[in-house]
Parts: C-alpha cells; sequence; structure tokens
C-alpha cells in the first residue's frame, strides 16, 4: 500500500480518535464536576480536578485551593477530595491522621465528613451524567419537534424511477382508499402501515389548499436509507444517508419490507444491492449480521440485519412541542437507555443473547467517530447516550465505583461503623481487578467479535 492511498484511511483513524476523546472528555468533565460541584456545597475541599490521567499538560490553582488540571491521556478524569490517597478515594492514612488533631481540618476531608456529605458526594456523579443525557435529549425533542398530527408533506424525496404529485403542504387523507389514522394511535397506525398495497404508484387523497385531490404517490414506505448503525454490514459497505436501494439479487424492489424478507429470508447470505446516489446507480456486495434486538415486552429477537434505518417517502412536517413535553419526553429517553442496558446485561448473563453486544473502547471509538460523521444532531444524541451508560455503569456496586462506595455508606449508615481499612483494601483490590477483567473482555470482543 502506497502512501498516498493510507492517507485517508489515517485521517479515518484520527478522526476516530478524536470524536471519541471529544465524546468522552465531556463526558468525563460533566460526571467529575459532580462531584466536585456537590463535594464543595456539602464542605468537602477538592485537592484536584483532573480531565485525564499521567503527565500533566496544564494545570492552574483557583483561589479555593483546587488544583484544575489536564493530564497527557484523555480516557477519563477523577476529583482527589482532602484525605483521599488516590483517584479512586482510597484514604490517606497520614493525612487523616494528621487532620483528626482538628475537627474544622477533619470536616473539611473526604472521609472525616458527615455520612450525607460523602453520599451526595459520590452520588453526583452518575446523576450529573443522567441530567446530562435528560438535557440533551430534551434539547433535541424541543430543537427538532414532533411529527405534525394529521400527518402532513413538509419536502418530497426524490425517488428513482417514479414520477409522484404529492407537494409540501399536503396533508394526508387517504390512500387507495384507507384513511390515514392519527398518529397518536400506533395499533391503528400499524393496521393502516399493514393495509396499504404493496404496489406502486399509489392513489393518495389529499388535502391542498383547503381542497381535496387525488394525485400519484409512492409506496409510503420505500427502501431508502435514512440511517446507518455504526458498526453494521451497511457501515462496511459504504452505505449513506440518502441513499435508495432499488434492486436485492437483481430483483428490483420499492418497499422497505421488501428488502427486510429479502435479508431475513437470506440467513446471512451475501447480497447483490444495487443502490441508487444522487442520480447515479451503482453496484455493491452486502452480507447481513445476526443482531439481538430489543422487543417491547423486555426481551430480546435475534434476526439478520443490515444496519439501516428507513423511513417514509417524503419528509413529514414537524410542529412545535411544548418545553415542559420535551423536559418528560427526556427524561423518558434517559429511562429507555437505562432499562435496556440493564435488559441486554441480564440476557448476556443468562446466556440467552451473544455477549458480543458487549463494546469495549475500541467499539465505542468507532462508534463515536461514526455518528460524528453523520452530523451533528447524531453525534450529540450518542454522547447522551454514552454518558447515561457511563452513569448507570458507576453506580454497579463494585468496589472503587461510585457505587462501590455508596455500598459501603449503606453499610456504615445500618452498623453505625464504616468496614475497617483492611477490608476496604481488600475490597478495592478486587473491584479494582474486576473492572480491568471487564475492560480486556470488552476489548476481546472488539477484536474478536
Amino acid at each position: 500500500m502506497d502512501l498516498v492511498s493510507f492517507l485517508p484511511q489515517l485521517g479515518g483513524f484520527f478522526y476516530v480518535i478524536a470524536s471519541f476523546v471529544v465524546a468522552l472528555s465531556v463526558i468525563v468533565a460533566v460526571h467529575e464536576y459532580g462531584h466536585y460541584i456537590v463535594g464543595r456545597w456539602s464542605g468537602i475541599h477538592a485537592e484536584v480536578f483532573s480531565l485525564g490521567f499521567g503527565p500533566v499538560l496544564f494545570s492552574r490553582v483557583d483561589k479555593r485551593g483546587t488544583r484544575w488540571q489536564i493530564a497527557l491521556l484523555p480516557f477519563g478524569g477523577y476529583v482527589k477530595f482532602l484525605g483521599d490517597s488516590d483517584a479512586a478515594s482510597g484514604k490517606d492514612a497520614a493525612a487523616m491522621a494528621e487532620a483528626s488533631a482538628d475537627p474544622a481540618a477533619l470536616r473539611r476531608t473526604m472521609h472525616g465528613a458527615p455520612l450525607w456529605a460523602r453520599a451526595a458526594t459520590v452520588a453526583a456523579g452518575p446523576v450529573f451524567n443522567f441530567v446530562m443525557s435528560a438535557v440533551i435529549f430534551a434539547g433535541v425533542f424541543f430543537a427538532s419537534g414532533t411529527i405534525r398530527n394529521p400527518l402532513t408533506v413538509a419536502d418530497v424525496m426524490p425517488l428513482p424511477g417514479l414520477e409522484q404529485d404529492l407537494q409540501a403542504g399536503d396533508q394526508l387523507l387517504q390512500v387507495e382508499g384507507i384513511s390515514v389514522p392519527s398518529l397518536e394511535d400506533g395499533a391503528a397506525w400499524e393496521g393502516f402501515r399493514t393495509s396499504v398495497p404493496e404496489q406502486q404508484p399509489l392513489r393518495y387523497t389529499v388535502l391542498r389548499d383547503g381542497q381535496q385531490a387525488e394525485v400519484q404517490g409512492p409506496y409510503p414506505w420505500p427502501p431508502h436509507v435514512r440511517g446507518v448503525a455504526p458498526r453494521s454490514a451497511a457501515a462496511d459497505a459504504d452505505l449513506q444517508p440518502g441513499d435508495v436501494i432499488v434492486a436485492v439479487n437483481g430483483a428490483p424492489i420499492f418497499a422497505f419490507d421488501q428488502l427486510k424478507r429479502a435479508v431475513e429470508g437470506g440467513e446471512g447470505a451475501e447480497l447483490q444491492l444495487e443502490i441508487w446516489r444522487d442520480g447515479d446507480t451503482f453496484a455493491t456486495a452486502l452480507t447481513p449480521r445476526r443482531v439481538d434486538e430489543p422487543q417491547a415486552d423486555g426481551g430480546f429477537a435475534t434476526q439478520w440485519r443490515m444496519g439501516i434505518v428507513g423511513g417514509l417517502a417524503f419528509e413529514p412536517a414537524s410542529e412545535a412541542v411544548s418545553l415542559s413535553d420535551a423536559i418528560i419526553a427526556g427524561g423518558a429517553q434517559v429511562w429507555g437507555v437505562v432499562d435496556m442496558s440493564l435488559s441486554g446485561l441480564t440476557h448476556m448473563i443468562t446466556g440467552a443473547i451473544s455477549t458480543c453486544n458487549l463494546s469495549g473502547p475500541i467499539g465505542i471509538a468507532e462508534t463515536s467517530g461514526a455518528m460524528a460523521s453523520q452530523g451533528a444532531e447524531s453525534f450529540i444524541r450518542f454522547i447522551a447516550v454514552l454518558s447515561t451508560a457511563v452513569g448507570l455503569l458507576n453506580l454497579f456496586p463494585i468496589p472503587a465505583l461510585d457505587g462501590g462506595h455508596l455500598m459501603f455508606y449503606a453499610y456504615e449508615a445500618v452498623t453505625g461503623k464504616p468496614p475497617s481499612d483492611g477490608v476496604m483494601r481488600v475490597l478495592m483490590t478486587f473491584g479494582i481487578a474486576a473492572i480491568l477483567t471487564l475492560m480486556l473482555f470488552a476489548l476481546g470482543n472488539d477484536l474478536f467479535c
């Protein structure tokens, strides 16, 4: 391979790394700031606030005596409070012995503060991750709005081989004599989708400029690529949003369900696709992959998938949502990510789905780059999802994680005293070993799954 052909791959590598570092740095900064600010409010002094590990590139000390620094390795961060021996909040015995002579100084340490202050400070990191995710999701919902009901055309997308008469502003009343239901009625909408005949062109009844009109239009759900899943077969085949798949194995298609049946029926066999992109047509090969998909009942189903998201044959008009509705939707989205993550983890532990669903740093980095390449909104959404996952992971009751510290505090609340320093050292060693083992396992998934 010569240098000229290698340069685009090198640029793509740096783009992936840069996207990953940006996403992780934002999430870590919010997480650690949660620890810092609640600790400060609770009367606990922070000695160091660090983004990254290793050699310090930049630092300054603020008026409260906290050193803010950026370190060389941008894959995490920490807040070291007074009385901590390390980034994992182990106890510095010498510092605590010195502070114990002064009750005011002891109160400012992490290990000498009241139980409520310590618990609040530790819990604040994951809570700030969840809050950030909810704010991002709410902001996206508020900015993009919701699909207007009744369904209305905002923009007509070009589709190959078909002249259509739909126009921006058309309100859809019927398709082939079948009434278009309210978008809020999920069951009715699914019944409508399955009732529309799989053919084209179709006869649309629309309300245009206050008058009913019958016009010709496409099948409502074409094999149009709205989005490409990261690390999927479609991503490997370089499919892009806006592509239209016009043939599979030489057979012309015009409906997304035709594509879906070809993928599922092929059971993993390579498919020859004909793609229409910006007026040009080209051929490519793609091999679907088995994917464990979450279901409405909380379970998972394994299917053959390409890794694309479809949609309507036109851009639907949207309408503004209230701030309260956006906030509720943002919170619901966070809960959905938490619920799906816990369900997936449970199903992996029980063997119901493959452990290859657990991604490590390479997989997360590749996903970061893929989402960033799809646009700012996709990347911001990804940061929100990843922030929720980081917050959830930190709440697991594993020593060295925030959840492990909260577990120790719960023990102290029940018994009236914390675990002994010896027990804490053993448990912290076990926790760090467990975390490293999990990271190596996830890294193995990235390399070999």
